[in-house]
Protein backbone atom coordinates (compact mmCIF):
# COMPACT_ATOMS: atom_id res chain seq x y z
CA UNK A 1 0.00 0.00 0.00
CA UNK A 2 1.26 3.21 -0.77
CA UNK A 3 2.33 5.85 1.73
CA UNK A 4 0.91 9.30 2.06
CA UNK A 5 3.78 11.63 2.13
CA UNK A 6 4.64 15.18 3.80
CA UNK A 7 7.40 17.17 3.25
CA UNK A 8 8.43 20.04 6.19
CA UNK A 9 10.96 21.87 7.46
CA UNK A 10 10.36 20.92 11.26
CA UNK A 11 8.93 17.71 12.54
CA UNK A 12 8.04 17.56 16.22
CA UNK A 13 7.13 13.99 17.60
CA UNK A 14 5.70 14.64 20.80
CA UNK A 15 2.86 17.15 21.87
CA UNK A 16 4.19 17.65 25.48
CA UNK A 17 5.56 21.24 26.83
CA UNK A 18 8.31 20.82 25.09
CA UNK A 19 7.39 19.72 21.82
CA UNK A 20 3.97 22.49 21.69
CA UNK A 21 6.79 25.56 22.37
CA UNK A 22 8.88 24.87 19.71
CA UNK A 23 6.05 23.68 17.11
CA UNK A 24 4.27 26.95 17.93
CA UNK A 25 7.56 29.23 17.94
CA UNK A 26 8.56 27.72 14.33
CA UNK A 27 5.21 28.10 13.37
CA UNK A 28 4.62 31.53 13.79
CA UNK A 29 7.95 32.38 12.86
CA UNK A 30 6.73 30.95 9.32
CA UNK A 31 8.67 27.67 9.02
CA UNK A 32 6.04 24.52 7.73
CA UNK A 33 5.73 22.61 11.05
CA UNK A 34 4.12 18.90 11.27
CA UNK A 35 3.48 17.78 15.05
CA UNK A 36 3.15 13.90 16.39
CA UNK A 37 1.25 13.28 19.09
CA UNK A 38 -0.89 9.94 19.85
CA UNK A 39 -2.02 10.79 22.96
CA UNK A 40 -3.10 13.51 24.98
CA UNK A 41 -2.19 16.81 23.73
CA UNK A 42 -0.76 18.80 26.58
CA UNK A 43 1.75 15.30 27.38
CA UNK A 44 2.33 14.52 30.67
CA UNK A 45 2.77 18.30 32.13
CA UNK A 46 -0.57 19.22 31.78
CA UNK A 47 -2.73 15.95 32.27
CA UNK A 48 -0.84 13.93 34.83
CA UNK A 49 2.18 15.80 36.43
CA UNK A 50 3.15 19.77 37.26
CA UNK A 51 -0.82 20.70 36.49
CA UNK A 52 -2.82 17.82 38.56
CA UNK A 53 -0.59 17.84 40.62
CA UNK A 54 -0.24 21.41 41.74
CA UNK A 55 -3.56 21.33 41.96
CA UNK A 56 -4.15 18.94 44.17
CA UNK A 57 -1.84 20.40 46.56
CA UNK A 58 -3.28 23.11 46.33
CA UNK A 59 -7.00 21.68 47.51
CA UNK A 60 -4.80 19.92 50.36
CA UNK A 61 -3.48 23.85 51.40
CA UNK A 62 -7.08 25.02 51.77
CA UNK A 63 -8.27 22.10 53.17
CA UNK A 64 -5.52 21.65 55.89
CA UNK A 65 -5.17 25.76 56.62
CA UNK A 66 -9.13 26.44 56.58
CA UNK A 67 -9.67 22.97 58.81
CA UNK A 68 -6.97 23.33 60.70
CA UNK A 69 -7.40 20.08 61.76
CA UNK A 70 -10.58 20.88 63.84
CA UNK A 71 -12.72 18.56 61.40
CA UNK A 72 -13.74 15.22 61.81
CA UNK A 73 -11.79 12.17 59.68
CA UNK A 74 -14.37 11.64 57.43
CA UNK A 75 -15.18 15.64 56.78
CA UNK A 76 -11.58 15.99 55.71
CA UNK A 77 -12.31 12.74 53.49
CA UNK A 78 -14.91 13.92 51.22
CA UNK A 79 -12.44 17.23 50.30
CA UNK A 80 -10.25 14.35 48.24
CA UNK A 81 -13.07 13.79 45.92
CA UNK A 82 -13.90 18.05 46.10
CA UNK A 83 -9.91 18.22 45.38
CA UNK A 84 -9.96 15.84 42.71
CA UNK A 85 -12.61 17.84 40.58
CA UNK A 86 -10.85 20.97 41.33
CA UNK A 87 -7.68 19.18 39.45
CA UNK A 88 -10.43 18.45 36.43
CA UNK A 89 -11.25 21.72 36.39
CA UNK A 90 -7.71 23.54 35.92
CA UNK A 91 -6.81 21.11 33.62
CA UNK A 92 -9.96 21.71 31.16
CA UNK A 93 -9.16 25.59 31.87
CA UNK A 94 -5.88 25.20 30.78
CA UNK A 95 -6.33 22.57 27.60
CA UNK A 96 -7.41 24.79 25.41
CA UNK A 97 -3.87 26.55 25.31
CA UNK A 98 -2.31 23.28 24.21
CA UNK A 99 -5.54 21.91 21.95
CA UNK A 100 -5.16 20.41 18.45
CA UNK A 101 -7.31 23.03 17.48
CA UNK A 102 -5.41 26.21 18.53
CA UNK A 103 -2.10 24.62 17.38
CA UNK A 104 -3.94 23.91 13.58
CA UNK A 105 -4.62 27.64 13.98
CA UNK A 106 -0.98 28.75 14.46
CA UNK A 107 -0.64 26.92 10.80
CA UNK A 108 0.87 23.31 13.08
CA UNK A 109 -0.06 20.20 10.78
CA UNK A 110 -0.96 18.12 13.69
CA UNK A 111 -1.48 14.24 13.46
CA UNK A 112 -2.73 11.60 16.05
CA UNK A 113 -0.81 9.19 15.20
CA UNK A 114 2.66 7.40 17.29
CA UNK A 115 5.30 7.70 14.58
CA UNK A 116 8.69 6.36 13.98
CA UNK A 117 11.78 6.44 11.98
CA UNK A 118 12.61 4.39 8.50
CA UNK A 119 15.66 6.18 7.68
CA UNK A 120 17.43 9.17 9.34
CA UNK A 121 15.22 11.77 8.14
CA UNK A 122 11.90 10.10 7.69
CA UNK A 123 9.21 9.27 10.15
CA UNK A 124 6.36 7.32 9.73
CA UNK A 125 3.32 7.72 11.48
CA UNK A 126 -0.19 5.60 10.61
CA UNK A 127 0.08 5.67 6.96
CA UNK A 128 1.88 8.95 6.31
CA UNK A 129 5.52 9.40 5.63
CA UNK A 130 6.82 12.59 7.10
CA UNK A 131 10.61 13.35 5.56
CA UNK A 132 11.95 16.74 7.24
CA UNK A 133 14.91 18.79 7.31
CA UNK A 134 15.02 18.80 11.07
CA UNK A 135 13.45 16.27 13.31
CA UNK A 136 13.15 16.59 17.30
CA UNK A 137 12.68 14.08 19.79
CA UNK A 138 10.03 15.03 22.67
CA UNK A 139 8.08 12.54 23.74
CA UNK A 140 8.77 12.93 27.54
CA UNK A 141 9.28 10.71 30.39
CA UNK A 142 7.19 7.86 31.97
CA UNK A 143 7.12 6.12 35.75
CA UNK A 144 10.12 3.99 36.37
CA UNK A 145 8.73 0.74 38.16
CA UNK A 146 10.92 -1.01 40.10
CA UNK A 147 11.34 -4.94 39.72
CA UNK A 148 9.42 -5.63 43.77
CA UNK A 149 8.51 -9.11 44.38
CA UNK A 150 4.75 -9.18 43.33
CA UNK A 151 4.44 -5.47 42.02
CA UNK A 152 2.80 -6.60 39.08
CA UNK A 153 0.22 -8.38 40.65
CA UNK A 154 -1.33 -5.68 42.72
CA UNK A 155 -3.31 -2.47 41.34
CA UNK A 156 -0.72 0.20 42.19
CA UNK A 157 -0.84 3.71 41.23
CA UNK A 158 1.37 6.19 39.35
CA UNK A 159 1.33 9.72 38.69
CA UNK A 160 -1.14 8.64 35.47
CA UNK A 161 -3.43 7.29 37.28
CA UNK A 162 -3.32 9.08 40.76
CA UNK A 163 -5.32 11.57 39.86
CA UNK A 164 -8.78 10.15 39.81
CA UNK A 165 -11.69 9.73 42.58
CA UNK A 166 -10.23 6.49 44.02
CA UNK A 167 -12.78 5.35 46.48
CA UNK A 168 -12.21 3.72 49.64
CA UNK A 169 -8.83 5.23 49.75
CA UNK A 170 -8.05 5.30 53.49
CA UNK A 171 -4.28 4.66 53.88
CA UNK A 172 -1.89 5.56 50.66
CA UNK A 173 1.59 4.19 50.98
CA UNK A 174 3.93 5.74 48.35
CA UNK A 175 7.26 3.95 47.34
CA UNK A 176 9.97 7.23 46.87
CA UNK A 177 10.31 10.19 48.51
CA UNK A 178 11.83 12.37 46.16
CA UNK A 179 9.56 15.23 45.02
CA UNK A 180 6.72 13.59 43.84
CA UNK A 181 6.45 11.26 46.97
CA UNK A 182 6.95 14.22 49.56
CA UNK A 183 3.73 16.00 47.39
CA UNK A 184 1.25 13.82 46.96
CA UNK A 185 2.22 12.69 50.76
CA UNK A 186 1.62 16.06 52.10
CA UNK A 187 -1.31 16.21 49.64
CA UNK A 188 -3.16 12.87 50.82
CA UNK A 189 -2.33 13.04 54.58
CA UNK A 190 -4.29 16.69 54.44
CA UNK A 191 -6.88 14.94 52.66
CA UNK A 192 -7.95 13.26 55.63
CA UNK A 193 -5.70 9.75 54.15
CA UNK A 194 -3.55 8.21 55.96
CA UNK A 195 -0.25 7.92 54.67
CA UNK A 196 3.32 5.97 54.95
CA UNK A 197 6.26 6.77 52.72
CA UNK A 198 9.06 4.14 51.85
CA UNK A 199 12.60 5.27 51.20
CA UNK A 200 16.06 3.37 50.24
CA UNK A 201 18.13 6.59 51.29
CA UNK A 202 16.80 9.98 53.32
CA UNK A 203 14.14 11.76 52.49
CA UNK A 204 14.93 14.64 49.30
CA UNK A 205 18.06 13.08 48.47
CA UNK A 206 18.91 14.80 46.21
CA UNK A 207 18.29 18.07 48.02
CA UNK A 208 20.33 20.17 50.90
CA UNK A 209 20.03 17.65 53.96
CA UNK A 210 19.19 20.46 56.18
CA UNK A 211 16.51 21.78 53.94
CA UNK A 212 14.89 17.88 53.03
CA UNK A 213 14.99 17.63 57.14
CA UNK A 214 12.70 20.51 57.91
CA UNK A 215 10.15 19.63 55.12
CA UNK A 216 10.13 16.12 56.51
CA UNK A 217 9.96 17.19 60.58
CA UNK A 218 6.81 19.27 59.10
CA UNK A 219 5.27 16.37 57.00
CA UNK A 220 5.75 13.97 60.23
CA UNK A 221 4.12 16.63 62.37
CA UNK A 222 1.01 16.40 59.86
CA UNK A 223 0.85 12.70 60.16
CA UNK A 224 2.81 10.96 57.45
CA UNK A 225 5.19 7.90 58.66
CA UNK A 226 8.29 7.67 56.77
CA UNK A 227 10.29 4.14 56.48
CA UNK A 228 13.59 5.12 55.09
CA UNK A 229 16.69 3.34 54.84
CA UNK A 230 14.53 0.45 54.04
CA UNK A 231 13.82 -1.00 50.69
CA UNK A 232 10.15 -2.79 49.57
CA UNK A 233 11.06 -6.07 48.79
CA UNK A 234 8.02 -7.86 48.36
CA UNK A 235 4.13 -6.70 47.87
CA UNK A 236 1.22 -8.70 48.09
CA UNK A 237 -2.56 -7.95 47.46
CA UNK A 238 -4.61 -8.14 51.16
CA UNK A 239 -8.58 -8.27 51.45
CA UNK A 240 -8.07 -4.69 52.72
CA UNK A 241 -5.94 -3.79 50.06
CA UNK A 242 -1.79 -4.65 49.70
CA UNK A 243 1.06 -4.48 52.08
CA UNK A 244 4.49 -4.23 51.75
CA UNK A 245 7.71 -6.28 53.36
CA UNK A 246 10.61 -4.41 54.06
CA UNK A 247 14.16 -5.02 53.78
CA UNK A 248 14.10 -4.36 58.20
CA UNK A 249 11.80 -7.39 58.10
CA UNK A 250 8.37 -4.94 58.84
CA UNK A 251 5.74 -4.93 56.58
CA UNK A 252 3.27 -1.64 56.25
CA UNK A 253 -0.40 -2.15 55.10
CA UNK A 254 -2.76 0.49 53.27
CA UNK A 255 -5.40 0.45 51.00
CA UNK A 256 -3.65 1.90 48.20
CA UNK A 257 -0.23 2.06 46.83
CA UNK A 258 1.67 4.97 44.60
CA UNK A 259 4.44 4.17 42.86
CA UNK A 260 6.70 7.13 43.04
CA UNK A 261 10.69 6.02 42.38
CA UNK A 262 11.71 7.58 39.21
CA UNK A 263 10.84 8.45 35.61
CA UNK A 264 12.22 7.04 32.36
CA UNK A 265 12.70 8.69 29.06
CA UNK A 266 9.54 7.41 26.63
CA UNK A 267 12.01 6.10 23.45
CA UNK A 268 9.87 2.29 22.89
CA UNK A 269 8.88 2.45 19.47
CA UNK A 270 10.51 4.93 17.77
CA UNK A 271 13.29 2.69 16.06
CA UNK A 272 15.94 4.83 16.75
CA UNK A 273 18.24 2.80 15.29
CA UNK A 274 17.14 2.96 11.60
CA UNK A 275 18.17 6.61 12.06
CA UNK A 276 21.26 6.24 13.44
CA UNK A 277 20.81 7.79 16.69
CA UNK A 278 22.51 7.10 19.85
CA UNK A 279 20.44 6.14 23.25
CA UNK A 280 20.92 4.48 26.49
CA UNK A 281 18.39 3.54 29.19
CA UNK A 282 18.88 7.16 30.80
CA UNK A 283 17.64 8.85 27.22
CA UNK A 284 18.74 9.95 24.06
CA UNK A 285 22.48 10.96 23.58
CA UNK A 286 22.89 14.53 23.05
CA UNK A 287 25.85 17.25 22.89
CA UNK A 288 25.23 20.60 24.31
CA UNK A 289 23.27 21.82 21.78
CA UNK A 290 21.22 18.87 22.00
CA UNK A 291 21.98 17.26 18.81
CA UNK A 292 21.82 13.40 18.43
CA UNK A 293 24.43 11.22 16.80
CA UNK A 294 22.19 12.25 13.60
CA UNK A 295 22.88 15.52 12.70
CA UNK A 296 19.45 16.37 11.54
CA UNK A 297 17.62 15.02 14.35
CA UNK A 298 17.57 16.72 18.08
CA UNK A 299 16.31 16.00 21.84
CA UNK A 300 14.75 18.18 24.12
CA UNK A 301 12.88 17.76 27.96
CA UNK A 302 12.93 14.20 29.65
CA UNK A 303 13.47 12.16 26.02
CA UNK A 304 17.16 14.23 26.39
CA UNK A 305 17.87 12.13 29.43
CA UNK A 306 18.93 15.30 31.33
CA UNK A 307 16.81 17.40 33.68
CA UNK A 308 13.09 16.38 33.75
CA UNK A 309 11.26 19.30 34.34
CA UNK A 310 8.89 20.95 32.34
CA UNK A 311 10.61 24.40 32.40
CA UNK A 312 13.98 22.50 31.19
CA UNK A 313 11.45 21.19 28.41
CA UNK A 314 10.58 24.96 27.47
CA UNK A 315 14.51 26.12 27.84
CA UNK A 316 15.63 22.98 25.22
CA UNK A 317 12.70 24.28 22.58
CA UNK A 318 13.97 27.78 22.93
CA UNK A 319 17.43 26.52 21.67
CA UNK A 320 16.76 24.25 18.98
CA UNK A 321 14.37 26.70 17.67
CA UNK A 322 17.60 29.22 17.26
CA UNK A 323 19.71 26.51 15.99
CA UNK A 324 17.46 24.67 13.77
CA UNK A 325 15.43 27.97 12.16
CA UNK A 326 18.10 30.29 12.09
CA UNK A 327 21.86 28.33 12.29
CA UNK A 328 22.79 30.31 15.02
CA UNK A 329 24.88 29.00 17.87
CA UNK A 330 23.18 27.57 20.48
CA UNK A 331 24.88 25.69 23.66
CA UNK A 332 22.44 24.70 26.70
CA UNK A 333 23.67 25.72 30.35
CA UNK A 334 22.46 24.27 33.21
CA UNK A 335 24.28 25.84 36.35
CA UNK A 336 21.33 28.46 35.91
CA UNK A 337 18.06 26.46 36.01
CA UNK A 338 16.33 26.21 39.24
CA UNK A 339 14.46 22.86 40.95
CA UNK A 340 11.57 23.26 43.37
CA UNK A 341 9.64 21.03 46.01
CA UNK A 342 6.43 21.86 46.06
CA UNK A 343 5.37 20.65 49.37
CA UNK A 344 4.92 23.20 52.28
CA UNK A 345 6.95 24.81 53.20
CA UNK A 346 8.52 24.72 49.42
CA UNK A 347 12.53 23.64 48.92
CA UNK A 348 14.18 25.29 45.87
CA UNK A 349 17.42 24.84 44.78
CA UNK A 350 20.06 26.22 41.90
CA UNK A 351 23.68 25.11 41.61
CA UNK A 352 25.36 23.29 44.32
CA UNK A 353 24.03 22.34 47.48
CA UNK A 354 25.95 22.84 50.62
CA UNK A 355 27.23 19.59 50.44
CA UNK A 356 28.24 19.28 46.89
CA UNK A 357 29.86 23.32 47.26
CA UNK A 358 31.86 21.80 50.45
CA UNK A 359 33.66 18.76 48.62
CA UNK A 360 34.68 20.82 45.36
CA UNK A 361 35.52 24.18 46.28
CA UNK A 362 36.90 23.07 50.35
CA UNK A 363 38.39 26.06 52.02
CA UNK A 364 37.61 28.42 49.48
CA UNK A 365 34.10 28.45 50.46
CA UNK A 366 32.03 30.17 52.59
CA UNK A 367 28.43 29.46 53.35
CA UNK A 368 25.65 32.52 54.50
CA UNK A 369 23.05 31.21 56.32
CA UNK A 370 19.89 33.75 57.07
CA UNK A 371 16.80 32.47 59.03
CA UNK A 372 13.14 32.90 57.68
CA UNK A 373 12.47 34.50 61.34
CA UNK A 374 15.04 37.31 60.14
CA UNK A 375 11.75 38.58 57.49
CA UNK A 376 9.47 40.93 58.81
CA UNK A 377 7.07 39.57 56.53
CA UNK A 378 7.41 36.01 57.44
CA UNK A 379 7.17 37.18 61.13
CA UNK A 380 3.96 38.66 60.11
CA UNK A 381 2.28 36.04 58.84
CA UNK A 382 2.79 33.97 61.25
CA UNK A 383 4.71 31.75 58.24
CA UNK A 384 8.56 32.35 59.43
CA UNK A 385 9.89 28.89 59.28
CA UNK A 386 12.82 27.98 57.22
CA UNK A 387 16.13 29.89 55.63
CA UNK A 388 18.10 31.09 52.55
CA UNK A 389 21.50 29.24 52.70
CA UNK A 390 24.10 31.01 49.90
CA UNK A 391 27.74 29.07 48.69
CA UNK A 392 29.58 31.66 47.67
CA UNK A 393 33.28 31.30 45.97
CA UNK A 394 35.59 34.45 45.78
CA UNK A 395 32.09 36.39 45.60
CA UNK A 396 30.36 34.73 43.33
CA UNK A 397 27.40 32.60 44.58
CA UNK A 398 28.08 28.70 43.18
CA UNK A 399 24.78 26.99 45.18
CA UNK A 400 21.34 28.72 46.72
CA UNK A 401 19.45 26.78 48.94
CA UNK A 402 15.97 28.13 49.96
CA UNK A 403 13.18 26.31 52.26
CA UNK A 404 10.13 27.87 53.74
CA UNK A 405 6.85 29.81 52.55
CA UNK A 406 7.34 31.07 48.26
CA UNK A 407 10.47 29.41 48.07
CA UNK A 408 9.67 28.68 44.34
CA UNK A 409 9.01 32.05 43.74
CA UNK A 410 12.19 33.26 45.97
CA UNK A 411 14.69 31.11 43.68
CA UNK A 412 13.94 33.04 40.42
CA UNK A 413 15.69 35.64 41.17
CA UNK A 414 18.87 33.85 41.65
CA UNK A 415 18.36 31.99 38.51
CA UNK A 416 19.20 35.72 36.81
CA UNK A 417 22.13 35.90 38.88
CA UNK A 418 23.03 32.63 37.56
CA UNK A 419 21.73 33.10 34.25
CA UNK A 420 24.35 36.85 34.13
CA UNK A 421 26.96 35.08 36.28
CA UNK A 422 26.64 38.34 38.63
CA UNK A 423 29.27 38.62 41.32
CA UNK A 424 27.31 39.26 44.59
CA UNK A 425 29.39 42.97 44.23
CA UNK A 426 26.80 43.73 41.33
CA UNK A 427 24.07 43.08 43.36
CA UNK A 428 24.15 45.50 46.60
CA UNK A 429 22.13 48.69 45.26
CA UNK A 430 19.23 46.86 44.36
CA UNK A 431 16.42 48.01 46.87
CA UNK A 432 13.04 45.44 47.21
CA UNK A 433 10.14 46.77 48.90
CA UNK A 434 9.21 46.30 52.40
CA UNK A 435 7.87 44.50 53.72
CA UNK A 436 8.58 41.01 51.54
CA UNK A 437 9.70 38.10 51.22
CA UNK A 438 12.14 39.39 49.03
CA UNK A 439 13.84 41.31 51.76
CA UNK A 440 15.20 37.40 52.49
CA UNK A 441 17.80 37.36 49.38
CA UNK A 442 18.90 40.45 50.09
CA UNK A 443 19.48 40.24 53.57
CA UNK A 444 21.77 37.10 52.96
CA UNK A 445 23.70 39.20 50.00
CA UNK A 446 23.71 41.65 53.45
CA UNK A 447 24.91 39.13 55.40
CA UNK A 448 28.44 38.10 53.45
CA UNK A 449 29.22 41.66 53.22
CA UNK A 450 28.94 42.62 56.91
CA UNK A 451 31.88 41.03 58.21
CA UNK A 452 34.11 42.86 55.59
CA UNK A 453 32.61 46.49 56.26
CA UNK A 454 31.53 46.43 59.82
CA UNK A 455 34.66 43.99 61.62
CA UNK A 456 37.54 45.39 59.43
CA UNK A 457 40.21 47.43 61.26
CA UNK A 458 40.84 49.32 58.11
CA UNK A 459 38.04 50.74 57.61
CA UNK A 460 37.63 51.57 61.26
CA UNK A 461 40.50 53.37 61.36
CA UNK A 462 39.44 55.29 57.68
CA UNK A 463 36.52 56.51 59.26
CA UNK A 464 38.14 57.69 61.91
CA UNK A 465 40.66 59.27 60.22
CA UNK A 466 38.14 60.58 57.65
CA UNK A 467 35.90 62.71 60.16
CA UNK A 468 38.91 65.20 60.64
CA UNK A 469 38.40 66.37 57.02
CA UNK A 470 34.42 65.26 56.39
CA UNK A 471 32.55 68.74 56.40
Amino acid sequence: MSQNRIKTDLLVIGGGSGGLSLAAGAAQMGAKVVLLEAEKMGGDCLNYGCVPSKSLLASAKAAHYGSHKSQALGQNKRARSAAIEHVYRVIDKIKPHDSQERFEGLGVQVIREFGFFVSPDTVRAGEVEITARRIVISTGSYPFIPPIEGLSKVDYLTNETLFQDHSGMEHLIILGAGPIGVEMAQAHIRLGMKVSVVEAERVLSREDEDAARLVQDQLSKEGVTFHTGVMAQKVEKTGGGVSVTLSSGKTVEGSHLLVATGRVAKLDGLNLEAAGIKHDARGVDVDSALRTSNKKVFAIGDAAGQMQFTHVAAYHAGLVLRSSLFALPARQKTGHIPRVVFSDPECAQIGLTEAASRAKYKARLTVIREKGATNDRAVAEGRDEGFIKLMIVSGRPVGVTIVGPQAGELIAFWSFVFSKNFKLSALTSMVVAYPTRSALNTKAIGAYFAPKLFESIWIKRFVRMSQKWVP
